[in-house]
């Protein structure tokens, strides 16, 4: 009877060695998802095929590293705000653009879609220190370009993506002037317990208990809970409580820890948004809360309150102050209606 169960605790045992030594070297795999079951690597649709102007934009990140991406324009006289978008940690840009279509006609915007390496037409293998170079790319793409207002940059991520665009706004603050997350997780570490629960015994964030022991051997923890106290632009947390990945209750965690640091922050739930389609059960709600929000903190004509100051000190017509007052009166309006309806 002894033996028998030594054997047993010896099996088990075992058993859990390999497991443990599978999912460390498998890990990536888990993490990073750039080609969905049954589904080509390969664009299934380009944004010309939406009707769409759009550029071809070919990037290099810091440790050299080829990176795909397309930068769509709402229209060729249009000096909106930029978008920089990062997608969820499956499939690839294209999965995206019914979304960035909807976008671009609710927020007057231009947006830029970042393949991260491994994903798309990018090279290299995904990591989150390669992830990290390749959002770094993308902004200084954006920050150099002309054809752009550049003071209204704003970084948009989504699960996954929130995670590359919370590290990429702490350390930007001079490039990136607001930030949007929806539907993303406090960090991998917490979210290994919830996809793999015998994992919360060994793995955990900031947020979870317990011993943690193996937390050194993931290499992609994406701890956006302690990232996102240093942010410092204004945030908006957009949760779906119906996310049937990732519990609600993570981004209401991160709006908390945010505001402890940061009073610009606004957290916005959506009863019937689910991890994808919050967007899209949102309706219109959904589009007019990110409206008052860039409304609010990157706001439609900077360069135009500036001028409209110079005009005033130049010549003190009463036409200059007058635009300049209803510029003021607008903001202040939206920025009264954002607070009312949240």
């Amino acid at each position: 009877m002894v033996g028998w169960l030594k054997a047993l605790c010896y099996g088990a045992g075992g058993m859990a060695v390999v497991g443990l030594a599978a999912l460390v070297a498998l890990q990536e795999r888990l993490v990073y998802v750039p080609v969905l079951p049954g589904i080509a690597r390969a664009y299934p649709i380009t944004p010309d095929r939406l009707r769409l102007i759009y550029e071809d934009v070919w990037l290099r990140a810091a440790d050299g590293v080829r990176l795909h991406s397309w930068f769509i324009r709402h229209s060729p006289t249009c000096r909106g705000p930029t978008i920089l978008f990062f997608q969820e940690n499956a499939g690839n840009i294209a999965h995206r653009l019914d979304f960035v279509r909807l976008m671009m006609q609710r927020l007057q915007c231009n947006v830029f879609m970042l393949s991260y390496r491994g994903y798309g037409e990018s090279d290299g293998y995904p990591s989150q220190k390669g992830i990290i170079n390749d959002a770094q790319a993308a902004l200084d793409h954006l920050v150099q370009r002309k054809d752009i207002d550049t003071s209204r940059i704003v970084v948009f991520g989504r699960s996954l993506g929130g995670a590359v665009g919370a590290v990429l706004a702490k350390n930007n603050p001079g490039k990136v002037s607001a930030l949007i997350l929806e539907n993303t997780f406090t960090s991998i570490l917490d979210m290994a317990g919830i996809m793999l629960p015998f994992l919360r015994w060994f793995i955990g964030g900031s947020s979870s208990k317990g011993p943690k022991l193996l937390n050194c051997v993931v290499r992609s923890p994406w701890s956006t809970l302690d990232i996102i106290a240093e942010v410092k632009q204004p945030i908006i947390f957009l949760s779906g409580l119906q996310d049937e990945l990732v519990p609600p209750s993570h981004m209401r965690l991160l709006y908390e820890k945010a505001f402890e640091h940061n009073k610009n922050c606004r957290f916005v739930d959506f009863p019937n948004g689910m991890h994808m389609d919050t967007w899209n059960s949102g309706g219109d709600r959904y589009w007019r809360t990110i409206q008052l929000f860039l409304d609010q903190y990157a706001p439609e004509v900077q360069s135009c309150n500036t001028s409209c100051k110079s005009e005033i000190a130049n010549d003190g017509s009463i036409y200059s102050e007058v635009l300049y007052c209803v510029y003021c009166i607008r903001l202040f309006i939206c920025r009264q209606i954002f607070f009312l309806i949240n």
